[in-house]
């Protein structure tokens, strides 16, 4: 995940309740690869974060009203 995703994926992470930290892989490199570490383990989760973003983006209400 490089930098210019990283807004979107902290946003849909609030939006869902998902844990984890964004950091830079570089410190020194803000422009280069994020991840996403666990808060507690410092584990490297990027790629299960990033799937269940997309599935529960996929996911349609079950009830609601559009207004268009």
């Amino acid at each position: 995940m490089d930098a210019s995703e990283v807004s979107s994926l902290h946003d849909a992470m609030r939006k869902y309740g998902i844990p984890g930290v964004l950091e830079p892989v570089d410190p020194q490199n803000r422009a280069g690869g994020w991840r996403v570490v666990d808060p507690e383990g410092r584990q490297d989760i990027t790629k299960d974060v990033v799937t269940r973003v997309a599935a529960l983006d996929r996911q349609q209400p079950y009830r609601g009203f559009v207004i268009a």
